[in-house]
């Protein structure tokens, strides 16, 4: 029996897949490694063969023609016989010692009376040039080594967001909630980690580094001049967020303003580089993507309107787009943008 599952994206990725295959492979059998290759046109194809023929039963090869890192991720839950369901981008790598405290820890729980939905530690924000790396860490917001609710988690700081770098879920409650991420549209991570929330009931957190989130290549999606090229993608997940929250009934008041702020976060993202690009195309796009969030639900609307970021998103004229550029340099540390 496996217990996780751990889908890797490859999308010619030859010059650092093997880092990030070879950091999970201390798992042994209890991990089941899928390599997908999607549609790559360097060597990727034929490192994953290798890695699936030097390490059978452990590794597995999968190759399908290019549909984005979405259609990467689906393939990887619907071939996934794991437990728990991980994803590790092809450019990223895992700490091998926290590795194996989780495989034992979900073990552990897996033999007591709670089903835990997702699985949630620590990362680093890997940046090239950085001497300090900044990590990601929940325990002001999550109790520690314990299963737990929505009910029990305390205010999340801004910029303290539960990101797919975080999370490590339960493969049938992705199977169950119908989670299928858009195909050919980067930046799915996001409703990788938002859409499973409302299905998640109890949750462990586990307060060490263990998902080395790499920062530095110049074509990297979160490379700024790459976001503004890519800016139909990103208002593309920013409005199916908008469709799983409106209208959503979330008894549990924590769970509710969590998913509130992250959409706060991600819509404020989708505005500042629609700014920043400086055209009068996207500043139209930036006025349609509030306009589609007023029309979808009033109220989601008006919090976020005075949410993190709101009310200085739309402010008039350039003087209010400077000083949206100005607020937007204060959250872009949050996200360690290249």
């Amino acid at each position: 029996m496996k217990i996780l599952s751990v889908a890797i994206p490859c999308y010619n990725s030859q010059d650092y897949m093997e880092k990030c295959i070879e950091s999970l492979l201390p798992g042994g059998n209890d991990v089941e490694i899928l390599v997908v290759d999607d549609g790559s046109h360097d060597r990727t194809a034929e490192i994953a063969d290798a890695y699936e023929a030097k390490y059978p039963g452990i590794v597995k090869a999968i190759h399908q023609e290019n549909g984005g890192h979405g259609e990467a991720v689906n393939a990887g839950i619907r071939n996934a016989a794991g437990i728990y369901f991980k994803v590790v981008d092809s450019d990223d790598w895992v700490d091998p010692k926290i590795l194996l405290e989780i495989i034992e820890t979900l073990k552990e729980l897996l033999k007591g009376p709670d089903t835990v939905d997702m699985f949630i530690s620590n990362f680093v924000y890997d940046k090239v040039g950085v001497r300090r790396k900044k990590i990601m860490q929940y325990r002001s917001a999550f109790p520690k080594e314990e299963v737990f609710t929505w009910a029990q988690m305390h205010p999340m700081m801004k910029g303290h967001y539960i990101l797919m770098h975080s999370v490590i879920y339960r493969t049938n409650l992705l199977r169950e909630c119908g989670l299928e991420l858009p195909k050919h549209t980067f930046y799915v991570d996001n409703l990788f980690v938002f859409q499973p929330f409302p299905h998640v009931k109890k949750m462990y957190y586990l307060d060490k580094v263990f998902y080395h989130y790499f920062i530095g290549r110049e074509d990297q999606s979160v490379n700024e001049e790459v976001m503004i090229r890519r800016i139909d993608q990103q208002i593309r997940v920013n409005k199916i967020m908008i469709d799983t929250l409106s209208g959503l009934k979330i008894q549990e008041k924590k769970l509710r303003n969590y998913m509130i702020s992250y959409l706060d976060i991600i819509t404020t993202i989708s505005s500042i580089m629609l700014i920043r690009s400086g055209t009068d195309e996207n500043l139209e796009k930036k006025k349609q993507l509030w306009q589609y969030l007023k029309q979808k639900d009033r109220r989601l609307y008006y919090k976020l309107r005075h949410g993190l970021l709101g009310e200085v998103m739309n402010l008039p004229g350039k003087g209010g787009r400077q000083v949206s550029v100005a607020a937007y340099k204060v959250t872009r540390k949050f996200f360690g943008f290249n």
